[in-house]
């Protein structure tokens, strides 16, 4: 029990360590990606290609002044980025990262704990983190926040919606909320992988997905062609970064979700051993977020509504429909 214990608390340390620097090294990716993409350079003076900009942008983070507005609800406003970044590194507890494997006679398997209802798990934990920008903009003190926040909930909330009504496709063909039986149900290969049969969930739940983690052109909660940031207006140093790392933590999150779910997760790929399989899918999704911010432009907030209720709404229960029937018969 005590090695049981002991061996959680490590897989949960390196879990935070690697993905807390991953996500700081995704502002670099996407920085370089979106200069190449609009023929510019990027980070270029810190270090080697400016590769310690990531660094630099750390100690800046942590030695900015921790501004707390005067007519701020103190406790709430404080609390509100912790609620962020923690949700967003909770939710990775129910993920299988990688296949098991062997480390010095002993089987490691790199999930911190297997339920079975992992995806379940990992949604619900995820929609939680709702409650950050909720609480960042009600507790500010400011008008700009707080429609800043009510705008974030109303679009976390419509799109948690499309986003359940997609997996739940998915789910009816494979029988079961575990992470790791949606992962062995396609280990017969790159033909048995769900987005063939399922092409409208997969479309849906990334779709879904860009609204949730607040990614271009669903970037509406920290709107960045607006002024005002939106419920992190009144935010600095620190506080403000915990926001952005629990939304690179949740895209990373996501995908992995999206490679377990639809592509086959960490079943070998031809000569491609699952480790190395999974994390080329998870690069793929990572890049895929990062071209989508440099080639569409934002979308209005009437625009983002009438899109979830109008049109991936009614998408999603007639997919659920369809698989019903194609399940019964």
């Amino acid at each position: 029990m005590s090695a049981y214990i002991i061996e959680t608390i490590i897989k949960v340390v390196v879990v935070m360590l690697v993905f807390s620097a991953l996500a700081g090294f995704i502002t670099y990716l996407e920085r370089k990606v979106l200069a190449f993409m609009q023929r510019r350079l990027g980070p270029m003076y810190v270090g080697p290609y400016g590769l310690l900009q990531v660094l630099a942008d750390g100690i800046k983070l942590f030695t900015k002044e921790d501004i707390v507005p005067s007519n701020a609800n103190r406790p709430i406003f404080m609390i509100a980025p912790v609620i962020s970044a923690a949700t967003a590194f909770i939710a990775m507890a129910a993920i299988p990262f990688f296949p098991e494997f062997d480390l010095f006679g002993h089987t490691v398997r790199p999930i911190i704990s297997d339920i079975n209802v992992g995806l379940l798990f990992v949604l619900s934990v995820g929609a939680i983190g709702m409650y950050g920008p909720l609480l960042a903009g009600m507790s500010s003190g400011n008008k700009w926040s707080l429609l800043g926040a009510a705008r974030a909930t109303v679009q976390l909330l419509s799109f948690e919606v499309v986003s359940g009504l997609a997996i739940l496709a998915p789910l009816m063909v494979i029988g079961s909320l575990s992470l790791i039986d949606i992962n062995n149900y396609q280990h017969g290969g790159i033909f048995d992988w769900l987005v063939w049969t399922q092409p409208v969930a997969f479309l849906l739940f990334i779709i879904a997905g860009y609204a949730e983690l607040n990614r271009t052109p669903f970037d509406l909660l920290e709107h960045e062609a607006e002024v005002v940031a939106g419920f992190a207006t009144e935010y600095s140093g620190m506080r403000w970064g915990m926001f952005f790392i629990g939304e690179y933590a949740n895209m990373i999150t996501l995908a992995f979700l999206s490679a377990l779910i639809f592509f086959g997760g960490f079943n070998d790929l031809w000569f491609i051993p699952g480790g190395i399989a999974i994390l080329l899918k998870v690069m793929f999704f990572i890049f895929l977020f990062l071209w989508v911010r440099a080639a569409w432009p934002h979308i209005r907030p009437d625009q983002l509504m009438w899109l979830c209720w109008k049109v991936l709404m009614p998408i999603a229960l007639v997919n659920i429909l369809i698989t019903g029937i194609v399940v019964m018969i």
